[in-house]
């Protein structure tokens, strides 16, 4: 029996409506996942104002990013598996008004506290909703129509590569024209469709049947992962050569040891081996695990480059940002509709990463003196590009062929992935700077500071970065390439076909609502 033909005894949820309103639901999830997204950095370009509004010093400042980034990347696979046993609808509505409420709170803050504590429970309500949004796309386009459901994926991923550029300009204008509270009260708007959305076209979910929560799972992964986040953080504020930054990264691998032991043996494993183990999946984690420490620190230093030394205002240089932005939304959707039915993940992720180390390697040419468009315009259009075709191949790859009570934690992995990437990258990749900018002054001081030796020390240490960029993409585009297999993936009419007796509850369990 096909997918198509089972959906009808699902009953009316997850079967013919379901059908005729799955473009809408797609809409939906698109855009709860670019406002978890977009928050990541919107908030980055209110940060001075809110320092100076609210009072609160230079080292408490980090305390705004880095208490979203470690909520949010230790929950993740928790909350994952937690939509998989209580149901997508549930998890994905309550991240959505949680999200919201922690934002109003946010923006209304009048100290520094309410704010750090209003920006860990957005962290805490992102982790949920984001695994919910992805695992829901996942089930909602299950059926053998496989143009579809790269038509669906290539949107998400479209949306999901421009939800970082797209922060640094709403975060621009809204700083620059109304106040740094809106960059946390456009959240509302954002929570506020996609919940009545969800809530009208979302029908009742499958769960997860007689599974229970691995407690010890839970436990363990989520500290490794807090660990490393806060260590990787730490190294960014107070250097790697800090004793508690090493002994909470040791921390945080021997958990995650422990967990990956752990798995092994529980009952009900949080990550069961069945869904990393897979070439295709954990060739895609690794894939966002490269691109995530690799784009996430491009916009940073590309921000600073445009800003501190080309002397662009903050809503200019989200313009300027513009053109890459719009490069991915293109080669995301192309590279999903045309280009993965036929070639598969293998050579999408590995041209993708290769045209992104060429496009870090290209933009080692600025200069404190360096115009935007001969200098800067062809290498954001080519890093557009390459970010387009890696999440049009790694979104799909890291959810495809995974069980219905698996889509949660699947989805969990791919954005874990991304998280821990861009905390690994940032960290250290923004002590590479530093340590490039200092060695670049005492080197060329000689005892009497240049009128320009400032900017020349900054724009050394970006390019100092950009190769370190290059080399990663470069490195993930071999190994990724390497471990992903060849041909497109397989369609739900390629598996074996299940026994007669199962196969109805199967496929009401499949169908997405």
């Amino acid at each position: 029996m096909s997918t198509r033909s089972a959906l009808p005894e699902a009953g009316p949820g997850p079967g013919a409506a379901a059908n005729s309103r799955r473009w809408l639901i797609l809409a939906c999830i698109c855009v709860a996942y670019v406002m978890i997204i977009l928050d990541l950095t919107v908030v980055n370009l209110a940060l001075p104002s809110a320092q100076h509004a609210l009072r609160f010093t230079n080292a408490d400042r980090q305390w705004i990013v880095t208490a979203y980034a470690l909520s949010f990347g230790s929950l993740l696979l928790f909350c994952g598996r937690l939509a998989d046993l209580t149901g997508r609808k549930v998890t994905f509505l309550t991240g959505l008004a949680g999200f919201a409420i922690a934002s109003a709170v946010g923006g209304a803050s009048v100290n520094f506290t309410m704010l750090v504590t209003a920006r860990a429970c957005q962290g805490v309500f992102a982790a949920l909703l984001a695994p919910s949004a992805m695992s829901l796309l996942a089930t909602t386009f299950t059926d053998a129509n496989q143009k579809q459901r790269a038509k669906a994926f290539g949107i998400f991923a479209a949306a999901a590569g421009t939800g970082g550029g797209l922060g640094l300009l709403i975060g621009g204008a809204l700083t620059t024209y109304l106040s740094w509270r809106w960059c946390l009260y456009v959240n509302l708007v954002f929570a506020g469709c996609a919940f009545t959305a969800g809530a009208l076209l979302l029908g009742k979910q499958p769960k997860t049947p007689g599974a229970r929560l691995d407690i010890p799972g839970v436990l363990a992964v989520s500290g490794g992962m807090l660990c490393l986040v806060y260590g990787f953080s730490n190294a960014e504020t107070h250097s790697w050569h800090t004793p508690s930054t090493w002994a909470v990264l040791a921390a945080g691998a021997a958990l995650l040891i422990v967990f990956a032991a752990w798995q092994s043996r529980a009952a009900d494993p949080l990550l069961p081996y069945r869904v990393v183990l897979d070439r295709n999946r954990g060739g895609s984690y690794l894939t966002m695990i490269v691109v995530g420490a690799g784009t996430f620190s491009v916009f940073l230093f590309l921000i600073y480059y445009l800003q501190l030394t080309m002397g662009s205002s903050a809503i200019k240089s989200g313009f300027a940002l513009l053109p890459m932005i719009g490069v991915t939304v293109i080669t995301a959707s192309v590279g999903q509709t045309t280009l993965m039915p036929r070639f598969g993940p293998k050579p999408l992720v590995a041209f993708g990463l290769l045209a992104s180390a060429a496009s870090m390697a290209w933009l080692t040419g600025i200069s404190p003196h360096s115009g935007y468009a001969s200098t800067v315009l062809g290498p954001i259009m080519l890093i557009g590009a390459g970010i387009g075709l890696v999440y049009a191949g790694g979104f799909n790859t890291g959810t495809s062929g995974v069980a219905p009570r698996d889509a949660g934690v699947a989805a969990a992995s791919v954005t874990a992935s991304q998280q821990l990437g861009g905390a690994i990258g940032i960290a250290l990749l923004n002590t590479i700077a530093g340590g490039a900018t200092v060695s670049y002054v005492a080197s060329h001081l000689h005892g009497r500071p240049a009128a320009n030796l400032t900017q020349l020390a900054l724009v050394h240490g970006y390019t100092t970065v950009f190769w370190w960029c290059a080399g990663i993409f470069a490195g993930g585009a071999v190994i990724c390439g390497a471990l992903l297999r060849r041909g497109p993936l397989a369609q739900p009419q390629d598996a074996p076909a299940p026994g007669p007796a199962p196969e109805p509850s199967r496929q009401a369990a499949t169908t997405p609502s």
